[in-house]
């Protein structure tokens, strides 16, 4: 039976035969036969056709009366054959059909068991012939899984992609369980091939192989796409693993530190209960003491950072590992190269479909995807790495950011954005992330740089010691600092080196990018802002110490108001640490030097170091505009807390100036002789000497300035003592209390000279003026009401001096005269007799500057020419108070002055 049906089949297929089935001949024969070839074949066969047909016409035109001839006899024939067929009767045909029906009777009773056999021989024959023809392909199974256990892939496609041309009918069933066991056999090879490319480590050569066979078997997926998904799954499964060995190490982590904390609460707990049956009571600390099991741990600190860190190098080390080589995969197969190290040549007995196969390897067409789509797929991957590097930057912790973590969590991604940049090692857009990456974890540590620096500035703050640091630590500055500048110049410098360092690494990139320059201009001017900003909030802070001192000095004077007594200064400086300043007046004196360091040395020297962070983003004409507000800054708040420092000293000047003037038990109408500077006048100075001495060893550079605010005051004071007390105690000034205050006061002007404003100066003549027209109207009333003038009765030095007086006119030259008498009488004697006093005001100025007469009695008896002749000192300074005697009101119009 299925010899019948295939030799129907057959016949089908034969072009020569009755039943020939063209579209069957076509889909079986002609089946991987291009269009183009039966075009050719078609064409052909019509101009055979055409051939034959002009032969055929032309051997019946040149016997055509034989044809006839013949075609007459065969007519005949035909004829007289129906006629006997149709007669019965005729010629005995009858009897002759009669007898034959019964030989052929006979003959099938005798050969019929033998017509049986021999059929049943036929199918025998027919089904091993069969058998015989088609057995290829029922040994084509074993075949196949023969070459595959021995490795020969390319012969297996070879042998399946023969028994797929095999014409086979389509009813014959054992066929299609053959077949069907062959394409069970493929698949199980496909899924082998497939399974192959998940092979971390599958050379190139292999995969190039794996992929040729792939698309000889025509797979149902692109097999390229399904090797560069996988990869793009096996790196992203690396960073998941990554992510799960790291939240590992910091349970671990977790569990030490836990166990830590509980080894010590039993330690404590043991120790507690050691002294509690002691018979000590500890009540009280073991209430403070939690349980054991609900002990709170906090995952922080450096050893937590470390771990962060290492995380972020091996997502780094993953992604510069296996994305290149990726990537590189990817370009071969688009761009027609993959494949062709392991192509060989067409065998002669492949058919069509297998050169159709190496037709598209060859071509380079391995994909129906794009460049583009692994481009994106690159792109989410490096996503998934910009997420994850992202976080854990974010969980660094400030208090180790000057440590290396956060830098080298920088350092690694511009490893990966190098490694990335080689050629044919990544696509463009991946290159774009990471650097994007970089900026914006850069812009991230350098705004927690910042921040670290304001809160790192706000913390040193309130920790002032008021202790002096050397003059080394302050590398020879005149100012007397504390150690709070040099704390702030340390903040300030560890971070700006690190922000350098950032600022440098930008610089590289961002002339690659329009987007990472603007980036880099912005990051630029926030690190110019925060820098300068810094200066500013440390000189708030030194503003507000300085307020603090003065309110604290404040509440402690109205205390002693209130009580009629002041604390022991030893009790309040038992919680000072030893060495450190307790005096709030010396205090401001540290204050006004941390200020002035800050103004003319720290700032320049800081913003000179780091101006190269920013000044490319800005106008050069603009770098002194900065240093200048800095400037300005701090020389408002020198000024302001500097006021702070005099009015305090000021209140203490006026005291001794009221005792000098008011205080000292002299009558001014009836004053004694003059003898010379008075003791009052000295203790005087002696405040200064005290102001001297703090600010020379507190705020050196501020001395003249101090000072000549403080002289300035105290001539101010004088006037203003005057004035408010002309009505009684400074009623009525005599000669004697004229020469006196006048001494006193070219005293005073020779030794402070050099501290003498020209204001000062004025408000000096000013005084003598004042006094003059007092002294000239006290004088001429003693004169006109000699009654009412007391008679001296003294010695024979008052009675001369007496003398003297009555013997002069009340003019004001007189007085002028006589009070310059006894300046020159007396005054060089009581300069070298007070010069250990107020030694400290010469000593401390250059030789120019000392008045003559100080050079005469602190030694200073000429200078030597280079003749060696000595010149004669000079006179004492000019005093033009008689030009500055004011007219009219006795009353004087004063500067107000700080």
């Amino acid at each position: 039976m299925i010899l019948f049906y295939m030799q129907i089949f057959a016949e089908k297929l034969m072009y020569f035969s009755d039943s020939f089935n063209a579209k069957l001949f076509l889909s079986r024969v002609h089946q991987n036969t291009s269009s183009a070839d039966l075009e050719a074949g078609a064409l052909a066969l019509k101009t055979d056709l055409k051939g034959r047909t002009q032969q055929r016409k032309q051997l019946v035109k040149d016997n055509f009366d034989c044809f006839v001839s013949c075609k007459t006899t065969i007519d005949d024939i035909e004829s007289k054959l129906k006629r006997i067929e149709e007669d019965p009767e005729g010629s005995g045909t009858a009897h002759l059909f009669k007898l034959m029906q019964g030989v052929s009777s006979q003959a099938n009773r005798a050969f019929e068991p033998l017509f049986e056999r021999q059929a049943q021989a036929e199918k025998i024959r027919s089904v091993q012939g069969m058998l015989q023809r088609f057995r290829t392909l029922f040994n084509l199974p074993s075949t196949i899984r023969g070459s595959i256990s021995k490795g020969e892939f390319d012969l297996a496609v070879r042998e399946y992609k023969k028994a797929k041309s095999i014409a086979l009918p389509s009813h014959v069933n054992i066929l299609k369980r053959v077949l069907e066991e062959v394409e069970k056999v493929m698949q199980e090879f496909k899924a082998m091939l497939y399974k192959s490319m998940e092979d971390p480590h599958i050379d190139l050569t292999n995969l190039e192989n794996t992929v040729r066979l792939l698309l000889e078997l025509e797979p149902e997926s692109d097999p390229v796409w399904h090797y560069l998904n996988v990869q793009n799954h096996r790196i992203r499964g690396l960073f998941e693993k990554c992510t799960l060995d790291h939240e590992a190490r910091m349970e671990t982590l977790h569990n030490e530190l836990h166990e830590r904390a509980m080894s010590d609460a039993r330690w404590l707990q043991i120790q507690q209960d050691l002294n509690q049956s002691s018979g000590a009571d500890y009540s009280v600390t073991c209430g403070n003491i939690q349980p054991i099991d609900s002990l709170p741990v906090e995952l922080s600190g450096e050893e937590v950072d470390a771990f962060r860190g290492r995380y972020i190098r091996r997502l780094t080390a993953v992604l510069i590992h296996h994305i290149p080589a990726f990537w590189k995969v990817a370009l071969s197969v688009f761009s027609g190269k993959f494949a062709k190290s392991s192509q060989v040549s067409a065998e002669s007995n492949l058919n069509a479909s297998g050169n159709k196969a190496e037709e598209k390897v060859g071509e380079g067409k391995y994909s129906i995807h794009s460049l583009d789509e692994v481009a994106g797929m690159i792109r989410n991957t490096i996503s998934v790495y910009e997420i994850k590097v992202h976080n854990t930057f974010n969980d660094l912790e400030d208090s180790n950011i000057l440590r290396s973590y956060m830098r080298d969590a920088i350092e690694e991604i511009s490893k990966a954005c190098q490694a990335f940049e080689a050629k044919e090692s990544a696509p463009p857009v991946a290159v774009m992330v990471l650097r994007t990456l970089q900026a914006e974890i850069t812009k991230i540590y350098i705004g927690r740089l910042c921040s670290w620096m304001q809160g790192s500035t706000d913390g040193i703050s309130k920790d002032e010691t008021w202790i002096p640091v050397s003059i080394l630590e302050r590398n020879k500055s005149p100012y007397t600092i504390s150690y709070l500048p040099l704390a702030f110049r340390s903040i300030m410098k560890s971070a700006m080196d690190q922000i350098s360092l950032m600022i440098h690494s930008l610089r590289s990139e961002a002339t690659k990018s329009e987007d990472m320059y603007a980036q880099l201009l912005e990051i630029q001017e926030s690190v110019r802002l925060s820098f300068l900003n810094r200066f500013l909030d440390f000189a708030g802070h030194l503003e507000h110490i300085a307020s603090e001192l003065a309110q604290n000095k404040s509440n402690k004077e109205s205390q002693h108001l209130q009580n009629g007594y002041s604390s022991d200064p030893c009790t309040e400086s038992l919680s000072d640490i030893p060495g450190s300043v307790v005096d709030p007046h010396q205090r401001l004196l540290i204050v006004i030097s941390n200020i002035g360091y800050c103004k003319d040395e720290l700032s320049s020297e800081l913003y000179n170091k780091y101006k190269d962070i920013w000044l490319q983003s800005r106008e050069k004409d603009q770098e002194g505009t900065d240093i200048q507000d800095l400037v300005m800054s701090f020389s408002g708040l020198e000024e302001k807390v500097l006021e702070q420092y005099t009015f305090a000293k000021a209140n203490l000047i006026r005291t001794a100036a009221t005792t000098f003037l008011l205080d000292s038990g002299v009558q001014w109408g009836a004053a004694p002789a003059v003898k010379g500077v008075r003791d009052v006048a000295v203790e005087l100075l002696h405040t200064l000497v005290a102001v001297h001495a703090e600010v020379f060893a507190g705020a050196k550079p501020l001395l003249d300035k101090t000072l000549g605010i403080l002289v300035e005051g105290l001539i101010d004071t004088f006037l203003s003592l005057f004035d408010e007390n002309q009505s009684n105690n400074l009623k009525s000034l005599d000669a004697n209390g004229f020469c006196q205050l006048m001494l006193e006061l070219d005293y005073f002007e020779t030794i402070l000279n050099p501290y003498f404003t020209h204001d000062a100066r004025e408000s000096l003549k000013n005084l003598q003026g004042v006094l003059l027209e007092k002294a000239t109207v006290s004088v001429a009333e003693a004169v006109e009401n000699p009654g009412h003038h007391r008679r001296p009765t003294r010695g024979s030095e008052d009675a001369l001096a007496d003398e003297r007086q009555q013997g002069m006119t009340v003019s004001p030259d007189d007085l002028i005269a006589l009070a310059q008498q006894y300046s020159s009488e007396l005054l060089q004697a009581e300069l070298e007799r007070t010069r250990i006093n107020t030694a400290c005001f010469v000593e401390s100025l250059p030789l120019d500057s000392v008045p003559e007469s100080a050079k005469v009695a602190y030694g200073f008896r000429g200078s030597m020419d280079p003749s060696g002749r000595n010149y004669p000192a000079m006179d004492s300074p000019s005093r033009n108070y008689r030009n500055a005697q004011p007219t009219g009101s006795p009353s004087f119009a004063r500067h107000r002055r700080r």
